[in-house]
């Protein structure tokens, strides 16, 4: 296989043309908001997954619509067969779904039939992990307080602040959610910081710096010591981990296949 010549010149003049046609890519938050809203199980998935597909069809990954449709849907549903499996999906499961969705993509023959494929995936999985979030029941408050934590990953949260998001003192609040969590408040939000760092170190190119940063931790170096903790390893040692599996994933869910 020939190798890109000047990878890096070429990579400026992309960078150029885009300025000139007024176009960026989508931000890490807003890439990542229809895989979240999967990952909960909320309906509005399907509906943010579609915008966004038809918005990343802009994106020439190919000179041919079909090919180009096929690349968009290989890259969405390997990353929403991740997020639904640290949502709590059984991995086989989640895998197996993975290649049935994308042998059936690879015998679309128009757009608009892998568009439609696209749709009915992700409702399929939206509506499976909807039935793990069921399984497990939580109250009213403490439902509405991890939605919360979810949304203001990106900024500092105090108990206080939860407690009038859900209309409870912070004393009760601490308490009820504990019982029905395992957990307390404090190291849910940190379990969802690091769970979302992961994430990030996965499928974007932010540096930990800039993830410390996003994520409102007091400095890059409290950061990286949370993430250790939590993981075993740093956030370098975990991005250089996960490379190799990554690129091994997109080999396997798209070798061999035109679309």
């Amino acid at each position: 296989m020939k190798k890109i010549p000047d990878p890096e010149r070429q990579l400026a003049y992309l960078a150029y043309v885009n300025r000139e046609n007024d176009f960026r890519h989508h931000a890490y938050a807003e890439e990542m908001k229809q895989y979240r809203l999967m990952q909960a199980g909320d309906p509005e998935a399907v509906e943010e997954s579609r915008r966004m597909m038809r918005r990343n069809l802009t994106v020439a990954l190919s000179a041919d619509p079909l090919r180009n449709v096929g690349y968009l849907f290989v890259a969405n549903i390997t990353i929403t067969t991740r997020f639904a499996i640290e949502g709590g999906m059984d991995a086989e499961t989640a895998y197996n779904a993975s290649d049935m969705y994308i042998r059936k993509m690879d015998v679309c023959r128009s757009v608009d039939e892998v568009m439609e494929l696209h749709r009915e995936m992700f409702a399929w999985f939206t509506g499976k992990l909807a039935g793990l979030k069921k399984e497990t029941v939580y109250s009213r408050p403490v439902l509405r307080c991890m939605s919360y934590i979810d949304q203001h990953l990106h900024t500092v949260m105090r108990v206080a602040d939860l407690a009038d998001a859900v209309s409870l003192s912070p004393a009760y609040l601490s308490t009820v959610f504990k019982r029905e969590t395992g957990v307390s408040v404090s190291e849910y939000i940190m379990r969802r910081r690091i769970d979302t760092a992961c994430n990030m170190l996965r499928y974007s190119e932010y540096s930990a710096s800039q993830i410390s940063e996003i994520l409102a931790f007091s400095s890059q170096s409290h950061f990286i010591r949370c993430f250790r903790a939590r993981t075993g390893v740093t956030p370098f040692e975990y991005r250089q981990r996960h490379y190799d599996e990554n690129i091994e994933a997109a080999r396997r869910v798209s070798g061999g296949r035109s679309f």
